[in-house]
């Protein structure tokens, strides 16, 4: 036990390090705008981005894409076909976790996109969506802690 724990600290202490290299990387390379000619490129990467997310079959696709993974995932999870009960458990682990992060992720872009269509800017927005979120997390807590659901 005591060994995993220190395994778990150097792994973390590893990743961190290796975060703090990597700002440190990318903060070092960059350049203010409009002083070599990456911006041309960028923009033509972001307006081509733009034209695919914004087509509506690439929604459908997603959005049919996303319900038929999560579902597969809760049938296997609760259906009768010779896994593991361990596996199964996970897998309905799994479809819960799923589950959570796009409501969760629902509610953020929501907040998000709310606050940016009343002018306000990108910072507002990732704020007021990272409050909601955070109260989706401390509703679940909550409901956690009365009713005990999760688990």
């Amino acid at each position: 036990m005591v060994s995993l724990t220190l395994l778990s600290t150097a792994l973390m202490g590893l990743l961190a390090a290796a975060t703090f290299l990597a700002v440190a990387r990318i903060g070092a390379q960059r350049t203010a705008p409009g002083t070599d000619g990456s911006p041309d490129r960028y923009a033509a990467i972001v307006g081509a981005l733009r034209d695919f997310i914004q087509k509506p079959v690439v929604w459908a696709v997603a959005f049919v894409a996303i319900a038929v993974g999560v579902g597969g995932v809760a049938l296997l999870a609760v259906g009768d076909f010779g896994l593991p009960e361990g596996l199964s458990g996970s897998l309905l682990g799994v479809a819960y976790a799923a589950v959570g992060l796009l409501v969760t992720g629902f509610v953020f872009l929501g907040a998000y996109f709310g606050t940016r269509n009343r002018g306000l800017g990108n910072a507002h927005g990732v704020a007021a969506g990272s409050f909601a979120a955070g109260l989706v997390f401390l509703v679940l807590i909550a409901v956690q802690l009365l009713v005990g659901v999760v688990g």
